[in-house]
């Protein structure tokens, strides 16, 4: 049954066969924008009358207008309602997309014209996430609350804000499993300062040179961290998803740790099955050593099924969970945490920390408090999951017709990893793109050894929007089919980014 509603725009109420009401009502609503039957910067219906043109729930209506501001389509003023983007006049009046293709399952078709990026960079930076929830009502109360609280003449506890610390190990219990008192968690100014914590902790077990065993490639920063601190980072394979541990194994000498990120390795992607999580925990075990457990993007699965957090099988107390709000909120707000069980690496740790001082605002901890408390966050996390599933499939689908290109690490988070044969070097890709407003990383910063990493590309999709996204994809295919007849192909790899399994996605 269709129905006119205000706007002079016609809806058709009932949804396809394998469609709910708010994919059927997004994807009209997308049609009509891009269609021009709705213009730019113009005003959508309210939630309550497109509810009741569309004979479904006011909240059906709102998630669907969500799941347009997050795509770009959109944005929304508080106060006067949803509007159709202003920027959205440079695609105003292409042809709808045919109902059985579903749009936001198919990017335009190669060799349709560049959405234009407007001369300016678009960043699509590995961990950046999108920011648009600093606009909702939860946000914006829970800092109203915070900046009303009598500022105390005296510095934060070393530890961090007590209720923030017991709302963080709450919400560890019910979304990752793990057992842990208000106590155990020590507040941080995000991943690499929970790190540097610990590795005060764990240099005070030994002489300086602490070694810590770390993934190879793995993240950069972490790796920089550890040596700044006069310790020694020992690369060790990645394989099937995660650490190699028969080569963690075969590594000689003391180790004080090691550094892994099991949810979603960093950057090529998969998840470490459950024995080898256990198995890293026996070898923990045999070197009286700390598992630092980087949970990174733990909570975009992306349909996955989840698997327990190294820190919820350990019985012994030697798993450290790092988490960060860098992700999951944004970077600016520099907060996060490390929950660490072991009696004594925790009071070293937290000695560590009265020294340093705590570099986090407490009127941050209680924004962020008041934020988690309210079921902000949770809300935004569920919004924010169903926005980064789709510009996943963006980015899936972009590449689907690619001959040699193969998608990585896409079944979970927000980035993805691109490697190609034959084709142009990573380090020219990334000029072409950067020349054309596109900004990427190249996979070989990843690797301690350069010269051993593929050709290839780490790219964020979190932060874009779904109309800047396509364009930018556009960019990255034109450039590698371009390049790619008579490139010369240089070191692959290919054991290396192949052998992830389940990690990569043949394009």
């Amino acid at each position: 049954m269709r129905h006119r509603i205000p706007v002079d725009l016609v809806l058709d109420t009932t949804a396809p066969p394998g469609a709910t009401t708010r994919e059927h009502l997004v994807e009209q609503l997308r049609d009509a924008v891009l269609a021009g039957q709705i213009a730019a910067g113009a005003q959508l219906p309210s939630s309550r009358s497109l509810a009741a043109a569309m004979g479904c729930s006011r909240g059906t209506v709102i998630a669907a207008f969500e799941e347009l501001i997050g795509e770009g389509y959109c944005v929304s003023v508080p106060g006067s309602g949803t509007f159709v983007a202003a920027d959205l006049s440079i695609v105003a009046g292409r042809r709808p997309t045919p109902r059985t293709a579903r749009p936001d399952r198919d990017p335009p078709p190669p060799g349709a014209p560049s959405i234009a990026l407007g001369g300016s960079a678009h960043h699509l930076s590995p961990g950046s996430p999108s920011t648009r929830f600093s606009g909702t009502r939860e946000w914006q109360t829970a800092w109203r609350r915070a900046l009303r609280r009598e500022l105390p003449s005296v510095p934060p506890p070393p530890a961090g804000d007590a209720r923030l610390r017991e709302l963080i190990a709450d919400h560890l219990l019910q979304a990752r499993g793990v057992r842990c008192d208000r106590d155990d968690v020590l507040l941080t100014a995000g991943t690499n300062d929970g790190i540097a914590l610990l590795m005060h902790a764990l240099r005070a077990e030994g002489p300086v040179g602490a070694r810590i065993a770390t993934e190879e490639p793995g993240y950069p920063a972490s790796r920089r961290v550890i040596r700044r601190l006069g310790g020694h980072s020992v690369g060790v394979p990645v394989r099937g998803g995660g650490i190699d541990i028969e080569a963690l194994r075969a590594q000689e000498g003391p180790f004080a740790g090691v550094l892994l990120t099991p949810s979603h390795q960093y950057p090529l992607g998969g998840r470490m099955p459950v024995a080898g999580r256990l198995a890293v925990l026996d070898w923990a075990r045999e070197h009286d050593a700390l598992v630092i457990e980087d949970d990174y993007d733990s909570e975009f699965r992306h349909g996955a099924p989840a698997l327990p957090a190294i820190a919820s099988l350990d019985d012994e107390r030697r798993v450290a969970l790092v988490g960060s709000y860098s992700k999951t909120l944004s970077p600016w707000l520099r907060c996060g945490y490390v929950v660490v069980r072991h009696p004594d690496v925790r009071e070293r740790a937290l000695a560590a920390r009265a020294d340093l001082g705590l570099p986090l605002s407490g009127t941050v901890q209680h924004a962020l408090a008041e934020f988690l408390e309210s079921g902000g966050l949770r809300r935004h996390l569920a919004r924010a999951g169903r926005a980064y599933a789709h510009r996943r499939t963006l980015v899936i689908d972009a590449f689907a017709g690619a001959p040699g290109v193969h998608v990585h690490a896409v079944e979970a988070g927000l980035h993805a990893t691109l490697t190609w044969e034959p084709g142009p070097t990573a380090a020219a890709a990334v000029r072409e793109l950067a020349a054309r407003g596109v900004t990427t990383t190249p996979l070989h910063e990843y690797y301690d050894d350069p010269a051993s990493a593929p050709h290839g590309l780490v790219l964020g999709y979190g932060a874009a929007s779904d109309v800047q996204l396509h364009g930018a994809l556009q960019h990255i295919t034109e450039v590698l089919a371009g390049a790619r007849s008579g490139a010369r192909s240089g070191p692959q790899g290919r054991d290396q980014v192949g052998d992830q399994g389940s990690a990569s996605v043949r394009a």
